[in-house]
């Protein structure tokens, strides 16, 4: 059982998404607390009318009519506030972990070598770092715990029917096969449509982030009117992925409330003829009306809950996919970090190639003495860029060695290397920011003044 349950739903990435909820665990035990309650409160209600109905109303006891509609008041008052309380530490539990895994993330991905970078599509990364990440904060606002709450309450209700008469529970509860058999078609196809979307939120990022940095590019050779065609494309591909999950909603909602007056159905018309032959009561039909609008509904959001879970798992999936790419990060294990180098640079027989199989620098080897000036020369893409990002690090030379101060430059530790070298690019890149941010890169060490 446990192992069909782990190919629809993948129990351990659950539980290492929950793991980033251990700084907010009084948050997650608020709610959880708070949810408990909700879940026993919910047959009180119902049983007060029921009371109201069968023992004061044929009295005609005014006062202890009051009393429970000022009780049956209070109750509501007190869910009320307790539903408020849940919702609003669920959501923040959801986005206080989407903040620290979001900060995670960013710092993983700003740390990878410029060769992840060639083959990974940015606009992927920003989904990553935006999207599928606040899918993620879905799980704990209405995912885990709305899941536990609704399953609770089932149980309670359902508990409840029984122990009152388990004739009317039997017959109030004859719908429900086909409600879990249309509730598992529904579930496949959310589920289907749902990673639909996000695999076309990330195509569509993707296209537009590359589009709109390479738009000098499109307007050069006049391709705003194909590449226009291809956005359309992508973007009908991601409408129609929405439209799909729109349908299976659509279809499902209405299956589930026309099982629901069904049940409602059945209910009145096999308990009256007990109220005519006075085995059942007036408040009894109307205590099991009370309880199926309050079991079918549970059930209904429990399929959607499910699916914002595996959505948010979807997400989760992604998300950690990168964190995972530990092969990708720089190796910063030098020791090398204090002291100022001379500048004594040392090429020797470096052999360097982006794509396997295609070399772009063989068996270099040259020497830059201190205080002097070297320019290297060549046709575009003959390597000179590249010589100057391997002494850099941006990338790994696949041999030979590169020297500084007659130490290999991987014995440095990489900030320090970095920071005793400047660089000036050849291409121009401003961020979005004041030019007095840009010039320094918000380093507090560097005064107004020196700016």
């Amino acid at each position: 059982m446990l192992k069909r349950f782990r190919k629809y739903f993948d129990i351990d990435l659950l539980i290492r998404v929950l793991h980033f909820a251990g700084p907010y665990k009084s948050l997650f035990y608020y709610t959880l607390v708070i949810t408990i309650i909700l879940g026993f409160i919910a047959p009180v209600r119902p049983y007060m009318i029921k009371i109201m109905v069968d023992d004061f109303v044929p009295a005609g006891d005014t006062r202890m009519l009051w009393i429970y509609t000022l009780i049956l008041i209070g109750i509501l008052l007190g869910e009320s506030l307790l539903q408020y309380f849940q919702i609003y530490f669920a959501n923040l539990l959801g986005q206080n972990i989407i903040h620290d895994l979001r900060v995670k993330l960013y710092r993983k991905i700003i740390r990878f070598k410029l060769a992840f970078f060639d083959k990974t599509p940015i606009g992927t990364l920003v989904t990553r770092t935006v999207s599928d990440i606040e899918t993620i904060a879905e799980v704990f606002s209405h995912g885990v715990i709305n899941i536990f709450g609704e399953v609770l309450k089932i149980v309670v209700i359902v508990a409840a029917m029984f122990i009152i008469n388990w004739k009317l529970a039997l017959l109030s509860l004859s719908p429900i096969p086909l409600l879990i058999l249309a509730t598992y078609f529904f579930k496949n196809a959310v589920k289907a449509a749902y990673e639909e979307v996000r695999t076309q939120v990330a195509a569509l990022n993707t296209f537009v982030q590359e589009h709109l940095v390479g738009i000098a590019i499109v307007q050069a050779f006049n391709r705003e009117e194909r590449e226009m065609n291809r956005f359309r494309e992508i973007n009908a591909r991601h409408r129609d992925a929405h439209i799909r999950s729109v349908w299976a909603y659509s279809v499902f909602f209405p299956v589930v409330e026309l099982l629901s007056a069904t049940a409602v159905a059945m209910l009145i018309w096999f308990g009256m003829k007990g109220v005519l032959g006075g085995s059942i009561t007036f408040g009894d039909i109307l205590l099991y009306i009370f309880f199926i609008f309050m079991l079918f509904r549970p059930i209904r959001q429990l399929a959607d809950q499910f699916n914002v879970l595996q959505m948010g798992m979807v997400g989760a999936q992604r998300v950690f996919s990168v964190l995972d790419l530990d092969e990708s990060e720089i190796d910063n294990s030098g020791t090398v970090k204090s002291g100022r180098v001379k500048g004594d640079i040392i090429f020797d027989k470096v052999n360097f190639a982006y794509t396997r199989g295609e070399p772009v620098l063989r068996d270099v080897s040259f020497r830059v003495e201190p205080g002097k000036k070297v320019a290297l020369v060549g046709a575009t893409g003959s390597g000179k860029s590249t010589i100057v990002s391997l002494l850099y690090r941006f990338y790994e030379y696949d041999s030979g060695a590169i020297l500084l101060d007659n130490r290999n430059i991987r014995e440095y530790e990489l900030n320090y290397l970095r920071s005793q070298m400047a660089l000036v690019l050849q291409d121009v890149f401003l961020f979005s920011d004041t030019i007095y941010n840009n010039i320094t890169l918000r380093d507090h060490s560097i005064s107004r003044q020196k700016v």
